[in-house]
């Protein structure tokens, strides 16, 4: 049996694979039907094993649930401790991703693949945990149950009655590079609940009643099975199409089934459907596409074969080939089929014998040890047939037939001149020459046609007695059947070796084609790029207009994206809604609303359509069966960048609630301690103001004074910052005069600035501003209260303003002598509750933060720098313009 090629969209994708894999830690999942079979048990022994080896590991989380036997394979392991998370009043503790990544070790354990962490984790799913562990070059283990997988929670909820509620998708299961599955029979398992080693207590009695049931742990198994199996079958193929591939292994059973235009492949399908469903074996529905084209009715009905197919579980492929046995069995040989169904010849057996048998004799010949089923059509779905059924598989235009007519004449008038010189043999020679030369130009027929033409020319014109058909001696006649048969032979294998060539050519293009658009998807850096390479490439491809639509805002409507050339009619967007509620193609060269202009493929991840995919060739043109299935392959690529993008908003939506969570948490936590200090010194000095002396009635009242003007900042700068992030801050510019700012800020703050050497330096002849006089000078006494809060008492701190008329701004500074300010910490000191590294306790950080909305609101900014010789300074650029007309006073 002839060696096949590796297949290139297998070679390409495990390419994919291998690359990406050589980037990352490696995955192994301890994989189980359902709670209670062994999985952390299994790890933590596999982690054992892995110790007295040497490997450098560490345990993340594990979840022994009280098991005794679990929790004695944790002794000797190295576990670090977990991140406590408040939430609602309660501790939650969770893996601390940020420990794992500082300690790096080679192997981490982290348990409950599908678990939910707790809000304020860095990441809403332990999956995404651990990715970031695998993109860090870290190794894991961990578990999974089939219930948590996204293809499969529907199943298990219809099984059991009990819905999934975390899941896992399976495009991040696919990362796993080992999976070890966890059997136990349902009455080992039962028996282990029954012996409270799976739930403790109330618990137990309620999962025997309604989860853990026979019948349900018998199905669960089955599916976890069958998953594991269909997992190991699919990294089979992909092993065996890396390679030069000659016979199948018969790991499992698998069928393939021809399928044509012809009205008996319904039949086909159906009976393959029902043999794989009685062996429990997968199957495949192959068209092989010729270089003769189809006509319109023959199209259709193979469509719907196909259709068929697809709706009854196969998996279609489309293969490019001019001999139907020989694709079959290459396709057979790629994908591991070991049965092989086609139906009974309908031709005259003369008719076979002429063509070197039928399409069962051929495969007979070259199936090997694959099984080959033959299957009669039914006398209702044949069709008589015609004379037209013998006409050539591809017809050859007029201008090839010319061109033999050409070069046989032009060969006839030359012979016609040297053949007294050179004799009859030279011209035979000649012509078989042509003839080879044709066979790389024009096609079979042609050819066929330029081998018997030259030598009854030949023969006629040149093998003596002349201008007969008759040929005088034996020898001449030998070499007359010789010729003949050369030139046949000889025109007919290399037509065979060109169509080939097409072929190979063809399913080259669609895996290049293939690498391109990952290639593009791999490198845009945004969905929008993303899209926008893959319609362009795909306008390239299909000479046609391309457009993409999904779901942006989740709202259950769909939007196309502005990347398309195909422009969305109503009646489009319509046929795009139905492909995309009904995860069906629709449209063009489908039955469904058929006369759209578009084709549209729903993108489907996971059993849910996340999008379409639009492509509009000319009305004068047309998508081949093989066009259509790469338009599919397309939208599975652009299917994948939809869910990576929307996986990777979803986890930045989860981290900014996390965030959110938290500066809720600290605001809660600041409010709380700023308002029981000042409210601790009301109430004590409340409770003494009836029986204390004059004396002390006076320190009472300043003490009153001075808490009631700390809860007054407090609402102040929560008020101050909430109409600054509502947009309700408007500011009303007037005509400002320096001093009068400065001396009314320094009235406010004369109390707090009492302990510090205190300076201003404001020019006399300093010209009017326009700014709002009540937040500057509320900005002016938060900046000096800010000195005077972070300052040792004593230290001096000095005031300037002035006026930059070369920059045309007005400017105020602020310096102490204080600790100063890190160059890192000088931004970051103008966020919401943010504070200085060596800070005082007490405030909520809002300070700066409010001073800069206030100067920026005004059309200003405010810089943090170093003071010269120590200390800190805020310098606070308002633009400056000067003032027509100062009025006297």
């Amino acid at each position: 049996m002839a060696e096949l090629r590796p297949d290139p969209d297998a070679l390409l994708a495990s390419l994919h694979r291998d690359e990406a894999r050589a980037r990352r830690g490696r995955l192994k999942v301890f994989f189980g039907m359902c709670p209670g079979v062994g999985k952390t048990y299994a790890m933590l022994r596999a982690a054992q094993q892995e110790l007295r080896e040497g490997t450098d590991l560490v345990v993340g989380l594990v979840e022994t649930h009280g098991r005794a036997e679990t929790e004695a394979l944790l002794a000797g392991l190295p576990v670090l401790p977990r991140k406590l998370i408040s939430h609602r009043g309660t501790q939650l503790s969770e893996l601390d991703l940020e420990a794992v990544l500082a300690r790096r070790p080679r192997l981490v354990l982290v348990d409950e693949f599908a678990h939910t962490n707790a809000p304020g984790s860095r990441h809403p799913k332990r999956y995404q945990d651990v990715i970031e562990l695998l993109d860090a070059g870290l190794d894991v283990f961990t578990t999974l149950n089939v219930q948590h997988l996204e293809s499969r929670a529907d199943a298990v909820r219809q099984i059991t009655g009990a819905a999934v509620h975390e899941t896992v998708p399976d495009s991040v299961f696919e990362l796993a590079d080992q999976i070890e599955l966890i059997d136990l029979p349902p009455e080992a398992l039962l028996e282990r609940l029954r012996e409270g080693k799976v739930y403790l207590g109330d618990r137990a009695a309620a999962a025997a009643e309604g989860f853990f049931k026979d019948a349900h742990l018998t199905a669960l198994r089955e599916l976890a099975l069958r998953f594991v199996a269909e997992r190991v079958d699919k990294r089979l193929r992909e092993l065996r199409a890396l390679g030069p591939v000659k016979t199948v292994w018969r790991s499992g059973e698998r069928l393939l089934v021809a399928v044509g235009p012809s009205p008996s492949s319904t039949q086909l399908v159906r009976w393959t459907r029902r043999m794989a469903a009685a062996q429990g074996a997968a199957w495949l529905a192959v068209s092989v596409e010729s270089s003769r084209p189809l006509a319109a009715e023959d199209q259709r009905r193979l469509e719907k074969n196909l259709t068929l197919a697809r709706e009854l579980g196969a998996e279609v492929v489309v293969t490019h080939d001019d001999h139907i046995a020989d694709a079959l069995i290459r396709v057979a040989l790629q994908n591991n089929a070991t049965q092989i169904v086609v139906g009974q010849s309908r031709s005259p057996r003369w008719l076979d014998a002429l063509r070197g048998g039928s399409l069962v004799d051929r495969l007979l010949r070259r199936c090997g040890p694959i099984d080959l089923y033959v299957v009669p059509a039914e006398r209702a779905a044949e069709n008589p047939r015609t004379w037209l059924d013998l006409r050539p598989a591809a017809a050859s235009p007029a201008r090839e037939y010319g061109e033999v007519a050409g070069v046989l004449a032009a060969l006839t008038l030359a012979g016609w001149f040297i053949v007294p010189y050179t004799g009859y043999i030279s011209v035979g020679l000649l012509y078989l020459l042509a003839v080879i030369a044709l066979s790389l130009r024009v096609g079979r027929w042609p050819v066929l046609a330029a081998g018997v033409v030259s030598a009854l020319t030949w023969n006629f014109l040149f093998i003596p007695p002349l201008f007969t058909f008759v040929i005088g001696k034996f020898e001449d006649g030998m070499m007359f059947a010789t010729y003949f048969a050369v030139a046949l032979i000889t025109g007919q294998l290399t037509a065979r070796i060109r169509a080939a060539q097409r072929h190979e050519r063809l399913r080259e293009d669609r895996a290049t084609a293939l690498f391109h658009l990952t290639q593009a998807l791999s490198a845009a850096r945004t969905l929008d790029d993303a899209v926008f390479a893959a319609l362009r490439q795909a306008d390239t491809l299909f000479a046609g207009r391309t457009a993409l639509l999904f779901d942006q805002t989740e709202g259950n409507t769909l939007t196309p994206h502005f990347a398309g050339s195909f422009t969305m009619t109503e009646k489009e967007c319509g046929v795009a809604d139905w492909s995309w509620r009904n995860r069906k193609k629709a449209g063009r060269f489908t039955d469904t609303l058929p006369a759209s202009e578009g084709f549209h493929v729903p993108l489907i991840r996971d059993d849910q359509a996340i999008g379409v995919f639009v492509v509009c060739v000319p009305p004068e043109a047309s998508l081949t069966l093989a066009q259509r299935d790469l338009v599919e392959s397309f939208a599975a690529q652009l299917a994948l960048v939809v869910e990576r993008e929307r996986l990777r908003a979803a986890s930045d939506r989860e981290k900014l609630l996390a965030e959110s969570e938290k500066l809720h948490r600290a605001l809660l936590d600041g409010v709380s301690h700023e308002l029981k200090t000042p409210l601790a010194v009301l109430g004590a000095a409340a409770e003494s103001l009836a029986g204390a002396d004059e004396t002390t009635r006076i320190h009472l009242a300043a003490e009153i004074r001075t808490a009631t003007r700390r809860l007054n900042r407090l609402v102040n700068n929560l008020l101050d910052q909430t109409r600054l992030e509502s947009g309700a801050l408007q500011p009303r510019l007037d005509w400002c005069d320096a001093h009068d700012l400065v001396n009314a800020a320094l009235d406010g703050v004369r109390e707090s600035l009492a302990p510090h050497p205190f300076e201003s330096a404001v020019p006399d002849d300093m010209p009017l501003f326009r700014a709002d006089t009540a937040l500057m000078e509320q900005v002016i006494a938060n900046l000096l209260l800010n000195a005077a809060h972070h300052t040792p008492s004593a230290t001096p701190i000095f005031l300037a303003a002035g006026v930059d008329l070369t920059r045309a701004r007005v400017f105020f500074t602020v310096a102490d002598r204080g600790p100063g300010l890190p160059p890192a910490m000088r931004e970051r000191l103008f966020q919401k509750f943010q504070r200085g590294d060596a800070a005082r306790a007490g405030g909520l950080g809002l300070g700066l933060s409010i001073i800069r909305g206030f100067v920026v609101a005004q059309g200003g900014e405010i810089v943090a720098g170093e003071n010269p010789g120590g200390g800190a300074v805020f310098t606070v650029y308002l633009p400056y313009v000067p003032h027509e007309k100062v009025p006297l006073e």
